[in-house]
């Protein structure tokens, strides 16, 4: 039986972040890691709160994120649509850019935070009628508490805090999003 039907360019933001992130690190292979670090967040406030979240440091770097995002990214794009999704994705890597400034003195790179708050996100998709889902309760606890531990138990060079930050932005975007469903349900 033959496949008959069209590719689909079926979430515009997760697709389009995974190519841009793949050519990033392109470029930055051929720069011999260069252009990696120049999109990558310093220590201080830039333009680079915007684009640290392309930048990964290697393969292993990029296809961990990469993977989880392309597995969990679409249904958040479905649930909460493009537009919203985009400015999700962008609102937190400014947020955690700017507390990894105020707290800490290294710089960070890649979508590690942004792939949290997918993660977390989609565990808001289930919910309904007030109810909060054992998934969500139990995403939170597996996820953000291996961060929390991993950050206090180890010296590696991941940024939890990234991680953690990025789960309680999906947790913030899914209620918000949760009770601005029910208002506008409420004003049908």
């Amino acid at each position: 039986m033959a496949l008959k039907g069209k590719i689909s360019y079926n979430s515009p933001v997760i697709l389009s972040f995974v190519f841009i992130s793949i050519a990033v690190l392109a470029v930055s292979a051929i720069s011999h890691g260069k252009f990696a670090m120049f999109l990558a967040l310093k220590k201080t406030f830039s333009w680079q709160l915007l684009t640290y979240i392309f930048a990964h440091a290697d393969i292993q770097h990029l296809t961990g994120n990469m993977m989880l995002m392309l597995l969990v990214g679409p249904v958040a794009e479905e649930k909460y649509g493009s537009k919203n999704l985009l400015i999700m994705t962008f609102s937190t890597a400014i947020i955690s850019g700017i507390l990894n400034c105020l707290l800490f003195h290294v710089g960070i790179m890649g979508a590690s935070g942004i792939v949290f708050m997918l993660i977390v996100l989609s565990a808001f998709t289930n919910i309904q009628q007030g109810k909060i889902p054992l998934t969500l309760i139990l995403v939170v606890i597996c996820y953000l508490g291996n961060e929390v531990l991993t950050g206090v138990l180890s010296t590696d060079n991941i940024s939890q805090f990234g991680h953690i930050a990025g789960g309680i932005m999906g947790m913030i975007w899914g209620f918000i999003y949760m009770y601005g469903d029910k208002e506008k349900s409420a004003e049908s």
